[in-house]
């Protein structure tokens, strides 16, 4: 009973910390994504591609978490907009103290989208709501297209799902029918997007999906 406390009480603490979180940013009028992915998925390099396409639109910033390193952060600085870093020590996904931290080194002021790129983890972002409008969950062809009926909670507490690395797909066994089955089983609600960063496919379609949501929030 004691670990079930713990836990417990662990979820308790995040969720007062992501409402605060979440009462700042609507009070600053921001819209905020958390991308999650497995390692490996592309999720940074779709992450560029849409820095790339909407920084001239929207003011941008994006958190950036990870292990240990700051690579993927040094790759989204290069794009000339505002990031912070966060290395969680090994912990296996972002929380609401992590992000009421790095919120406090942004200019709040002046951003219209926040992308916070999540660990590279399957299981516990999932679990930890981090003051966001939308979860959205990247998965690569590579990966294959069991991951979301051996994951569900992560895909059916996603906003959208975008299918990555949809070139590679001749070289796997990734069935798209099963996908989209287990997709519409788990989370009929949710936008599915096919992409490729290497030939820039379906990129445009997944910025303009994006600018709509946050136009219905404003």
């Amino acid at each position: 009973m004691g670990e079930i406390k713990v836990v417990t009480n662990i979820l308790n603490s995040n969720n007062k910390l992501t409402a605060q979180n979440r009462k700042l940013l609507d009070e600053k009028g921001i819209y905020v994504i958390n991308l999650m992915s497995s390692p490996g998925s592309g999720k940074t390099s779709i992450l560029e591609k849409v820095i790339l396409k909407l920084k001239n639109d929207l003011r941008m910033a994006v958190i950036e978490g990870d292990l240990y390193t700051t690579k993927d952060a040094e790759r989204i600085e290069a794009q000339g907009i505002p990031v912070v870093q966060i290395n969680t020590g090994g912990a296996c996904h972002l929380d609401g103290n992590m992000i009421k931290n790095a919120l406090e080194s942004l200019n709040l002021d002046e951003i219209d989208i926040l992308i916070i790129e999540n660990v590279g983890n399957l299981v516990c972002p999932a679990e930890f709501d981090i003051g966001e409008d939308m979860k959205i969950t990247v998965l690569s062809t590579a990966e294959g297209n069991d991951k979301p009926l051996k994951y569900p909670l992560m895909f059916e507490k996603s906003g959208a799902v975008i299918l990555n690395k949809i070139d590679l797909i001749e070289y796997t066994n990734f069935s798209r029918e099963e996908f989209y089955n287990d997709i519409k089983s788990i989370n009929a609600n949710a936008a599915v997007f096919e992409t490729s960063c290497v030939k820039d496919q379906g990129i445009e379609e997944l910025c303009v999906w994006l600018k709509s949501q946050i136009k219905l929030k404003s």
